[in-house]
């Protein structure tokens, strides 16, 4: 079975807009190692058409890029890609598939259909995983910045704190920090 990776930009005061991170070579380098190391992409709808509505034409040259993001996009091309939604069924994009029915059960045989593991980066739909206890890591770029607006991470709550244990903390040059967690045993599990 394959670990569900939570991965995600985020500011220091937990805002999640994609537009507020840092957006260069090294950051795009650290995003396409994490989707390297996974066999599968999971996102929610709204966070599909997001990517759909720019990186294909990225990776058809369509838009002009810098080399890591167009590395990115052509990766990402590849990718096999899985979407949840309600409202939507039809996912044209390359190598897109839909998940519909009981997420829980769902997302359990994705990941284990997925031994390389699944890279999950939707906030909304993190939360609705976390409830279900099925996010096995945490990969959060953080950035040094303080957005002041939302929307924010876990911004609909959890039903209880989650412990994490710090796997590595790595740097980067533009002042991000790459955070790498995972859940923490509970005293039962240990």
């Amino acid at each position: 079975m394959g670990l569900l990776t939570f991965s995600i930009n985020v500011t220091l005061d937990g805002c999640v807009d994609h537009q507020e991170g840092i957006a260069d070579d090294e950051t795009h380098a650290f995003f396409t190692r994490l989707m390297d190391e996974g066999g599968a992409m999971l996102w929610g709808r709204v966070t599909y058409e997001m990517m759909e509505s720019y990186w294909p034409a990225v990776a058809r040259g369509d838009e002009s890029a810098p080399p890591a993001m167009r590395e990115w996009a052509l990766k990402l091309e590849d990718k096999p890609k899985y979407v949840v939604s309600s409202t939507r069924k039809d996912f044209p994009w390359t190598n897109s598939h839909h998940i519909a029915g009981d997420l829980r059960t769902a997302v359990q045989k994705l990941k284990d259909a997925t031994p390389s593991g699944v890279l999950l980066g939707s906030g909304k739909l993190a939360t609705e995983l976390d409830r279900l206890d099925l996010i096995d890591e945490y990969k959060f770029l953080v950035h040094p910045r303080i957005a002041g607006h939302g929307p924010t991470l876990y911004q609909n709550g959890l039903p209880s704190t989650r412990r994490l244990e710090l796997v590595s903390a790595k740097p980067l040059r533009c002042g991000a920090v790459a955070m790498h967690y995972r859940r923490a045993l509970t005293p039962a599990q240990a």
